[in-house]
């Protein structure tokens, strides 16, 4: 039987590449697991670099070959830009895939690998250090007639950030320009909150990031989180793969991701995608990359968010889509080949919905769970599928993310597709940490989500405020 926590695809292994014979997996969990197979599907050998607390994961057995990185911390094996080159260098690799997360968009990296005279699968330093800038990505966005919310470049205090505020119109927020994942914002809706608001933005961006600069730019109260893929190659071909809805999330987190978006109209995907590819073009881009927008949902109108430029945690449902093995195609750009297919060839079909297995409590603000997981069933069955690097026995740890896996479905229509994903979850075995499993069954029965009325702060003030008033009404009342 087939092991559930791999990839249903692809099914046959192909030739190799030219110069790519051996593949450093500079990451963990769930991605090193999906590059691994992508590797092997293509005839590359995969080498898995792990930390301490990572010998003998699923990645590294599926690799067959693993090199030690250093301790469990982040900071001093995954993170460590000199120990990965070393490790590559070691182990006799061509190239380097970095996964999502970790060093992926660290330009620093990228460079050292190819200083080290390693392959880098991911885009230029300078592709990579350009988007990594929000401030400048917005204006090579705006070059290249990408629209963006209005707001301003860097402000060097609370009373310049005040000055934009008045011109472009409260509420706004002041965000940092090497920031994502919701560090370093704020949101501020008057004068008399912006002082605090901007010290306090600055310091946790310094924190996070080590550069304090902020900008400022217009909130859209009722917004959608809508983003494009992109895939391009070094001889000038760059294509679009369709747009995923991810405005399910919380604190600006994603949790649910589905592909392609209820909300958007035809117009809105062909503008967005003729926008997401004059992006790529315009900063020299190569590899698998991401323009993120945010949309209006009062208007319709969409702006430019940001650009990510590696492979997404939420890939999958583009692939299943579309038929199109994402990392497959990472490792041929990477390898110097010419795209496989062209934008005609890209025709998306039924839809599919992702939900991240994460070992948290949501009844319990989300809290992590780590401990060992007892057993690990994820459903199967047509139109399902889980990346993940879980088993009976794996141990969550407090030194990573607590990402378990990913389940994803696709049918034929999205209420196929909601109705195959919450008998999917319903299936899923999972003994051990609390998951966030029953959220993700929660959220589907929800009928906002059924009629693709989600907005990004939709869990927060409407989902969670039901479920805790449900809660509350339904308590035995204290006796006295």
């Amino acid at each position: 039987m087939p092991d559930p926590a791999l990839p249903p695809f692809p099914a046959s292994a192909l030739p190799g590449l030219p110069g790519l014979k051996r593949v450093l997996v500079a990451n963990r969990g769930e991605i090193a697991v999906r590059v691994v197979r992508a590797c092997q599907a293509l005839g590359i050998e995969a080498v898995a670099a792990v930390s301490e607390a990572d010998a003998g994961s699923l990645a590294a057995r599926l690799a067959g070959r693993q090199v030690p990185i250093g301790p469990p911390p982040p900071a001093q094996s995954y993170l460590a830009i000199d120990r990965l080159v070393d490790a590559a260098r070691r182990s006799g690799c061509d190239a380097v895939h970095p996964g999502y997360g970790f060093l992926s968009e660290r330009a620093a990296f990228a460079q050292a690998c190819i200083d080290a005279g390693l392959v880098f699968v991911g885009p230029t330093p300078a592709a990579i250090e350009a988007m990594g800038d929000k401030i400048t990505a917005s204006k090579l966005a705006a070059e290249a007639g990408v629209p963006r919310v209005p707001g301003s470049d860097a402000v060097a205090d609370a009373a310049a950030a005040l000055a934009v505020a008045e011109r472009i119109g409260w509420p706004v927020l002041v965000k940092a320009s090497a920031g994502g994942g919701g560090r370093g914002m704020r949101v501020v809706r008057d004068a008399a909150q912006m002082a605090a608001a901007f010290a306090g933005a600055t310091a946790e961006a310094q924190a996070a990031f080590g550069d304090g600069t902020l900008y400022v730019e217009k909130l859209i109260e009722r917004a959608r989180h809508v983003e494009i893929q992109v895939m391009a190659d070094r001889h000038g071909n760059v294509v679009h793969l369709g747009e995923r809805e991810c405005s399910t999330q919380r604190r600006h987190q994603k949790l649910i991701e589905e592909a392609p978006s209820p909300g958007s109209s035809a117009a809105q995907r062909a503008a967005m995608g003729d926008a997401a590819v004059a992006l790529a073009r315009r900063v020299g881009y190569h590899g698998a990359g991401t323009v993120e927008f945010v949309l209006d949902d009062r208007d319709g109108r969409y702006y430019f968010l940001e650009m990510n430029t590696r492979i997404q945690v939420e890939h999958p449902v583009t692939e299943m889509i579309t038929g199109i093995d994402l990392v497959v195609e990472q490792l041929r750009v990477a390898a110097g080949l010419p795209l496989s297919f062209a934008q005609a060839q890209v025709v998306p079909r039924g839809h599919a919905i992702e939900c991240r297995i994460n070992a948290e409590d949501p009844q319990r603000n989300f809290l992590p769970r780590p401990g060992v997981v007892a057993r690990w069933a994820p459903p199967q069955g047509e139109g399902i599928r889980c990346d993940s690097h879980c088993h009976d026995g794996y141990t969550v740890t407090p030194y990573y993310d607590s990402l378990l896996g990913k389940l994803i479905v696709h049918a034929p229509t999205r209420a196929l597709a909601i109705e195959r994903m919450r008998d999917a979850l319903q299936r899923l075995q999972v003994e051990g940490p609390a998951t966030t499993a029953p959220f993700h069954r929660a959220v589907l029965a929800h009928e906002d989500f059924a009629a693709g009325r989600v907005t990004t702060r939709w869990v927060e003030e409407v989902f969670l405020p039901q479920r805790q008033a449900a809660a509350r009404s339904t308590a035995p009342k204290e006796t006295r």
